[in-house]
This record gives C-alpha cells, structure tokens and sequence, in this order.
C-alpha cells in the first residue's frame, strides 16, 4: 500500500464497512517529519500531546499518532493513524469518544513504558486513567 490511499475500512467501533476512505499506509521513504507534513496535506494531523497538561504524544520524529475527521453519506468519520519508524497503523470509528480511547491507549502505552514524558500518577492500566488524562490537551490553546 502506498503511504496515502483510498481502501474500504471496517469501523472499529461499530464494525461498518466504509468505501473510499483516505487511509495512511507505511512510509519509509523519509522520516517522519516528511511524514507528518505529507498527511497534513491530505487532511490528517499530528497530536504533539495528550490529556490536561499536555504530555508528549510519542516520541517526535520516531513515534507520531496523528487523527483525522472525515465524514461519509451516514455521518462522522474519526481516523487514528500511530507512525512508527514509518510503519503504520490506521482505524476508523464513528464517534469521537471511540477515537478518544484508542488516542488514549497510544498515550498511556507511551507514557507507562517510558517513551514519552507523562503524568507520574498513571495506573495499572489505560482503562483505569482517570478523564483528565483521556482528553487533547487544551492548555496551548489560544482563545
């Protein structure tokens, strides 16, 4: 698969067959940076941090995870791409909460295995995090 592409997704969330989605695919060709301004062309971006206070989302430019939202003739699409030394992984739910999780997991995998700077307060596991952490981070937000 090329590093951009139109294919048929299965929602990961509702288990719906979706056609003609703009997905993200492996890409070895330059690092991630390259990667992250290609995607950004075609409507996806990447998340530099995560929850209240705004813990590093992966580890720049080996590890990025990156969200689009899209939307089909039903609704809402929500896409969560994670780059990893240019393998990539990409779903698709119908709600932002579901997208919200699966961003979430990516966090919490970082964070507990020492990838990436986050809360010191993290549980045993990513369901446990408490909802400030399950959030983008807002606090570089200009009003």
């Amino acid at each position: 698969m090329n590093a951009i592409g139109k294919a048929t997704v299965t929602t990961t969330d509702t288990g719906e067959e979706i056609h003609g989605v703009t997905v993200l695919g492996d890409y070895h060709l330059n690092g991630g940076y390259d990667w992250m301004e290609l995607i950004g062309e075609h409507g996806w971006a990447v998340i530099p941090s995560w929850g209240c206070d705004g813990w590093d989302l992966g580890q720049w430019p080996y590890v990025m995870v990156a969200a689009t939202r899209t939307a089909d003739n039903i609704g809402n699409l929500f896409g969560v791409a994670t780059y990893t030394e240019g393998d990539v992984t990409c779903t698709f739910y119908r709600s932002k909460a579901a997208q919200w999780d699966a961003i979430t997991e990516q966090a919490f995998f970082h964070w507990k295995n020492g990838q990436a700077e986050g809360p010191e307060d993290l549980p045993m596991a990513a369901a446990e995090l408490p909802s400030r952490y399950r959030q983008p981070c807002t606090v570089f937000t200009t009003p």
